[in-house]
């Protein structure tokens, strides 16, 4: 294998094994997150307890893709995603503590440092790639963004089944140790054969230019704050505790169900380029949140009225993710292609910045509504949100990528 990778062009070498990297860690993550959830739970958490675990998780991950953009361009990006697999190491070391120790706090620790490790990876391996890309072809960008971020999500919806399966067989515990070993020949790899210095910014980089400056890139990073929002204020606590405990299914259901779904959601977002097309702007952005919009309302009013809910959440489900896939793919490419070449992490941290905190909102209302009033409410501030970010997304440039 190492023949084979040594006599490909280093642009694909170094892709490949970027994302591969991202690839172990977002199975990791997303079965970090299905057994948090079903664990907690099990064990009696009311829903917005359950939510208030994931607090730091998200909170911590608003700071790291602000400071870990400015990072990355002072320390170069093969570093930063190390740093991020060897947080990630620790939090599972610290959750692989015994039952006696998992207190909440302990809990929203390990949570919070793998929040920090998460926004660290996703945030190096994108920027990464606008280093590997020739000026100016940004069909093959978008491909690759497309291709990065739909395996991303494929591999985070097994990561869920793996979550799920884990805690039915070997138990919370081991599963921690299991992930944690896995990911330390990971980082050893990582370490051996990464470039070291992707992404390093040429001149000096001051600590006062986190902050964007730029218009579409604001405009862009407000729009995908709602645009996630959306997507957690059901998805995240709700969604999975309303399976439980209304349709009565099984961890291992709930995991699978799930899985499928993020599963699918990563297929579509890697053929998204061929749905929109290679010369998508600012104004695709809007017409698929529109879209997005009018069909969550559309879910939200047929399970409030009782059409058959179990029929219509799952058909809806699988209709938001096809839809919610073209959005944040979309996106994901936007932001590459608006970014500046040097110091590129800096932009892309920015709009990450305000994707952590469109998942922190989420979280926490997905929790507080579901409990207060369950899955309708949380799925009709999901499609106003949506709408919310449509309206934004009116301001993004339009035919100006070549």
């Amino acid at each position: 294998m190492k023949a084979s990778l040594a006599q490909l062009d280093r642009s694909i070498r170094q892709y490949l094994l970027i994302t591969f990297n991202y690839w172990n860690f977002t199975i990791t993550d997303g079965a970090l997150r299905m057994l948090v959830v079903l664990h907690f739970h099990q064990l009696g958490y009311a829903p917005l307890e359950v939510a208030a675990l994931f607090l730091f998780y998200e909170f911590f991950g608003i700071v790291t893709n602000l400071t870990g953009g400015w990072l990355g361009a002072r320390l170069g990006l093969n570093r930063i995603m190390n740093i991020g697999l060897a947080l990630q190491i620790v939090a599972l070391a610290l959750l692989a503590a015994p039952a006696s120790m998992l207190s909440v706090p302990w809990v929203m620790t390990a949570q919070a440092m793998s929040g920090i490790a998460k926004d660290l990876n996703k945030m190096s391996a994108k920027s990464s790639i606008k280093m590997l890309v020739k000026d100016g072809n940004q069909s093959t960008l978008y491909q690759w963004i497309a291709i990065l971020t739909g395996s991303k999500n494929a591999l985070k919806g097994l990561g869920f089944f793996v979550g799920g399966l884990l805690l039915s067989t070997v138990g919370f515990q081991y599963a921690m140790v299991i992930m944690a070993t896995v990911l330390f020949i990971v980082l050893l790899l990582s370490l051996k054969m990464l470039d070291r210095d992707i992404g390093k910014a040429k001149t000096k980089t001051k600590f006062s230019e986190l902050f964007s400056k730029s218009g579409p890139i604001n405009i862009l990073s407000a729009a995908r704050m709602f645009l996630f929002g959306a997507r957690d204020v059901w998805f995240v606590i709700a969604l999975p505790v309303y399976l439980g405990t209304t349709f009565g299914w099984s961890s291992s259901e709930v995991g699978g169900f799930l899985a499928l779904w993020i599963i699918g959601y990563g297929f579509v977002q890697g053929i998204a380029p061929k749905i929109t097309g290679a010369n998508s702007d600012g104004r695709s952005a809007m017409v698929w949140a529109a879209g997005l919009a009018a069909l969550t309302a559309a879910v939200a009013y047929g399970v409030q009225a009782g059409w058959h809910p179990q029929a219509v959440i799952i058909a809806g489900l699988l209709m938001f993710g096809a839809l919610f896939a073209i959005n944040s793919s979309l996106h994901s490419y936007l932001i590459v292609a608006y970014a500046r070449e040097d110091g590129v992490s800096l932009d892309v941290g920015f709009y990450y910045m305000a994707n952590a905190m469109g998942r922190l909102l989420g979280t926490v209302l997905s929790g507080w509504l579901f409990g207060m009033a369950g899955l309708v409410l949380c799925l009709w501030v999901s499609a106003g949100f949506i709408a919310v970010a449509a309206v934004i997304s009116i301001g993004l440039p339009r035919n100006h990528l070549k």
